[in-house]
């Protein structure tokens, strides 16, 4: 007899976009689909209800059919979760799935930055991460490209047309977009302000590295890890630090937190099946 095929969902509710992943759980995980959806001022349970139900639709699956729909971030509010995860140990997951080998994971989140050493599993061993009130979130990046008048999907493409990048010398975010006022008041180029901004977090994120101690290789997650002006933001420091670390970005990285709920989902429930037989 053929056994029946064991599917898991993560959802991962973020402050502006919420991330959904369906997959095959299995002793080798495997992602069957997966969407995201801006939250634009609606109710984020609503969102990703309908993302949920979409996804379902659209595999020929009904609820029922899942095994474990697991959530993560700000996900407690789905009421057709079975469990919750932390964030930090989904993108541990998720960061190693998309990035095998990987010893630390950078989740580059919208309102934080975390540096998370894990092992092979990618189960966290121990993490470093920045304050909400800083200037090194995906948030600041958006707010700021708002002000210059460009769409966040241009931010990485404009910071790599830099050739004199200025850094915002402001800690917190307000005094940073005092910064940024100032420079376009100057006549500095929207290119080399963004780059200048990229810099900025590429610094906090070469300072968590190194006073986590990160071991090689460094897999980026999150929203910012799209980023291509980020992501070479942070290799030019990583390698100006002598910090000798690999740092690897996946085309998916947006979605690793939402990986890592439906793969830790699949694993709990394997767990909670043995216990009961």
């Amino acid at each position: 007899m053929t056994a029946k095929p064991t599917f898991t969902l993560g959802v991962d509710v973020g402050s502006s976009i919420i991330k959904a992943v369906l997959m095959s759980y299995s002793d080798t995980p495997v992602i069957l689909d997966k969407e995201s959806e801006k939250i634009r001022k609606r109710n984020p349970e609503m969102v990703a209800d309908q993302l949920i139900d979409h996804l379902l639709e659209k595999n020929n699956l009904t609820y029922q059919d899942i095994t474990y729909l697991a959530s993560t971030g700000e996900g407690e509010m789905l009421q057709r979760k079975r469990g919750h995860f932390y964030s930090m140990t989904t993108h541990a997951r998720g960061g190693v799935f998309l990035n095998p080998g990987a010893l630390t994971v950078v989740d580059m989140g919208a309102l934080y930055v975390r540096a998370i050493r894990i092992n092979e599993e990618g189960r966290v061993l121990d993490y470093k991460m920045t304050g909400q009130c800083a200037s090194g979130s995906g948030q600041f990046i958006e707010n700021i490209s708002r002000y210059l008048g460009l769409s966040i999907e241009d931010v990485g493409e404009t910071s790599l047309k830099s050739f004199t990048p200025e850094t915002p010398s402001g800690i917190c975010s307000v005094l940073a977009e005092t910064d940024v006022i100032n420079m376009v008041s100057r006549g500095i180029s929207t290119p080399d302000i963004i780059k200048g901004i990229h810099l900025s977090i590429a610094n906090k994120i070469v300072k968590l590295l190194s006073s986590l101690k990160a071991t090689s290789p460094v897999a980026l997650t999150g929203g910012m890890a799209m980023n291509i002006g980020m992501i070479q933001a942070v290799e030019e420091l990583v390698a100006e630090s002598k910090l000798n670390l690999e740092i690897r970005a996946n085309g998916d990285s947006i979605y690793a937190g939402a990986i890592g709920a439906a793969i830790w989902g699949g694993f709990r429930d394997v767990k909670l099946s043995t216990v009961k037989n």
